[in-house]
């Protein structure tokens, strides 16, 4: 049985390979598509359109958002209200917002993917980092990103901290709140890990976690290269899994 797809964001960055992906694929069918700046473009046989609200209005089962941060959330419950399983691959969201969005999926009875990167390497990391936190006592994590990046810590080191909670917290030898000089500086507190977002012109997306404890240290860095081809195979993924969900699912290697 064909998924039927929409998806938004369908001329960016990831939507314009993820959208000839799916058309590519036998049991995928791109049947509406959105891009703000797009409305009116031809993809294959499909008119782009301008809203979410109006692709809704052709049925689907799968809605997919690579948009941006400050419509993510807004276009997730909209997708949501209407019956559609959802995939995330949009960053911006926080664990509030998650909250409200499980509460909301749960309600309507579907599922939420939610990535903060679809990439394998980046699943990857994040699962060591989590093994790792089982041993080794403190932490910090630091987000890499392009300068033009309006939102910060990214939804990947959004998810790395989160899951890292789910294990515990980290130890902080000086409490924050006792930092000589500007406590600013040690980064923003994100599900009790401390957090340092980098943007600069010259970087695409990375993540590295910093473990230590007396007399070693473990470091795990993740660099993303200047294509979108490692994150279409994980969404293709997530396509064809959300359905399987009711509520949201964070993480690709909880759906590998």
């Amino acid at each position: 049985m064909m998924i039927r797809v929409c998806l938004a964001g369908a001329t960016g960055w990831v939507g314009q390979p993820l959208a000839a992906a799916i058309q590519a694929a036998a049991d995928l069918d791109l049947v509406a598509a959105v891009a703000h700046r797009g409305r009116g473009q031809r993809l294959g046989e499909l008119t782009i359109v301008g809203s979410v609200h109006e692709a809704l209005t052709v049925p689907s089962d799968v809605f997919v958002d690579y948009t941006s941060a400050s419509v993510v959330k807004e276009h997730v419950l909209t997708a949501v209200a209407a019956h559609r399983h959802v995939v995330v691959g949009s960053s911006g969201l926080t664990d509030p917002d998650f909250q409200q969005i499980d509460a909301a999926a749960r309600a309507a009875g579907v599922g939420v993917v939610a990535v903060g990167n679809f990439a394998i390497t980046a699943a990857l990391l994040q699962r060591f980092a989590v093994e790792a936190a089982g041993y080794l006592p403190s932490w910090e994590i630091i987000d890499t990103a392009h300068a033009g990046k309006v939102d910060a810590p990214s939804g990947m080191a959004r998810e790395l901290a989160w899951r890292l909670a789910e294990v515990r917290s980290p130890d902080v030898e000086v409490p924050i709140d006792r930092t000589v000089g500007d406590a600013a500086a040690r980064g923003a507190d994100v599900s009790h890990s401390r957090v340092h977002s980098v943007r600069l012109s010259g970087y695409t997306i990375g993540l590295e976690i910093h473990f230590g404890q007396q007399d070693e240290r473990l470091t795990l860095k993740y660099d993303g290269g200047s294509g979108p081809t490692p994150y279409i195979a994980g969404t293709l993924l997530a396509i064809r899994r959300v359905r399987e969900f009711v509520g949201v699912v964070r993480g690709l290697d909880r759906i590998l």
